[in-house]
């Protein structure tokens, strides 16, 4: 792992540590905590290779979009996970900024061997603790 790397990686699980230890201080909203932990396993599945966390911060019949590139969608928690088994992806996203939008989250994304660049957007509909919809774009 070239130095540049290690350190980015580093510094990602210190600031996501960091923001499980001041999230209630910092009155977090539910659905922004929701996104920030659905990452967190996003980006260690990504790490270890091992999928099966990630479809459980689906809803059974959450849907997963794709826009800007020719996937999907996926309707339920089985279909995600099957998407995901077959066709995973192979780098860690980075949360740049996130809003709350009615009942959605809108957050700006981009990928960790591109740590400046803006790849997209989230839009995450919550319910319940999980993710009922979660709509990414592919911009850039």
């Amino acid at each position: 792992m070239p130095t540049l790397r290690r350190q980015e990686f580093l510094l990602g699980d210190f600031v996501d540590a960091l923001f499980a230890l001041v999230r209630d201080d910092l009155e977090v909203p539910a659905a922004v905590g929701l996104l920030h932990d659905y990452v967190m396993v996003h980006n260690e599945c990504v790490r270890t290779g091992d999928w099966q966390p990630f479809s459980e911060w689906f809803t059974e019949d959450a849907q997963l979009a794709f826009e800007g590139v020719p996937v999907g969608p996926f309707d339920g928690r089985e279909a995600i996970a099957a998407a995901y088994d077959a066709r995973p992806p192979d780098d860690e996203v980075v949360i740049f900024e996130t809003a709350e939008k009615g009942d959605e989250v809108v957050a700006r994304y981009g990928w960790l061997r591109e740590p400046g660049t803006q790849a997209g957007r989230m839009l995450v509909t919550p319910r319940d603790g999980k993710i009922e919809k979660l709509i990414v774009t592919f911009e850039h």
